[in-house]
C-alpha cells in the first residue's frame, strides 16, 4: 500500500530548470530600475515568490514604481527566454513517469507562477501529458505561498485528504505552503543550489532533503 494518497508537485527548480533564467533576468530588469543585486541576492530575496507579491520592497529599493508596463515587459521577455532556453531538472522524466503510475495518475503541479508561465514550461520539457487537467496556480487563489491555498486546491481536485498528500518542493516559500496544507514535504536541494540551505528547509517543515531526482520514487514509496 502506498503511503501517500496523491503526490503534489511544485514546477519552477522541481520539474523545470527555470530558476537560473527568470531570475537572471530579473536581477538584471532590476538594476535597469536601479536597483543592483548579485544573482545570489536576487535569489535569496526572490526565489518562489511572484514578481508582484514583491512590489512593494522593489518600489522601496529602487525608488520608482513597479508599473503594469514593467511586468508586462518582465512577462515577455521572460516566457521568450524560457521558450529558447529551459531545459527539465535532471532525472525528472523518469521520476514524474513512476510517480505517476504507482498513484494511477493522482499527482498534479501546483506552482505559485502564473497559469501561462507553468503550462508553458511543461510543454517545454515534456512533461505536460502527466499533469493534464490538474495544474494548480497560486496566483488563481486567495493567496499564493507560503499559504497552503494552491496545495489545498490540488488536493480537493484530486479527492485526496492534504495530510495524506506528499509534496516536493524546493524553497522555504513552498515548505512553508505544504507544511500548511498538512502535507509531508520532500525537500530537493541540488549542489550548488544558490538558495536555501538544507537547514533551512528542515527549519521550514521538510521531511526529508534529498540532492537527485533520482532519489524521489524510492522516497515516496513507489
Amino acid at each position: 500500500m502506498t503511503p501517500f494518497e496523491a503526490v503534489l508537485f511544485d514546477c519552477d527548480g522541481v520539474l523545470v530548470d527555470s530558476e537560473p533564467i527568470t531570475n537572471g533576468l530579473l536581477r538584471d530588469m532590476l538594476e535597469e530600475l536601479g536597483w543592483v543585486l548579485t544573482p545570489e541576492e536576487c535569489f535569496r530575496v526572490f526565489v518562489g515568490k511572484a514578481v508582484r507579491d514583491e512590489r512593494a520592497n522593489i518600489e522601496a529599493q529602487s525608488g520608482r514604481p513597479l508599473t503594469e508596463a514593467w511586468m508586462a515587459d518582465f512577462y515577455a521577455r521572460r516566457n521568450a527566454a524560457l521558450s529558447e532556453r529551459l531545459t527539465a531538472i535532471e532525472h525528472i522524466h523518469e521520476a514524474v513517469q513512476r510517480v505517476h503510475q504507482h498513484h494511477g495518475g493522482r499527482i498534479a503541479c501546483a506552482s505559485g507562477a502564473d497559469r501561462f508561465k507553468v503550462e508553458l514550461q511543461l510543454n517545454k520539457v515534456g512533461l505536460a501529458s502527466y499533469f493534464e487537467g490538474r495544474v494548480f496556480s497560486g496566483q488563481e487563489m486567495p493567496r499564493s505561498k507560503p499559504a497552503p491555498d494552491v496545495y489545498l486546491a490540488a488536493a480537493a481536485a484530486l479527492q485526496a485528504d492534504p495530510r495524506r498528500c506528499a509534496v516536493v518542493e524546493d524553497t522555504v516559500t513552498g515548505v512553508t505552503a505544504g507544511v500548511a496544507a498538512g502535507a509531508t514535504v520532500f525537500a530537493y536541494l541540488p549542489h550548488g543550489a544558490l538558495h536555501d540551505t538544507r537547514a533551512d528547509l528542515l527549519a521550514a517543515g521538510a521531511s526529508q532533503v534529498f540532492g537527485s531526482m533520482a532519489e524521489l520514487p524510492a522516497l515516496l514509496g513507489c
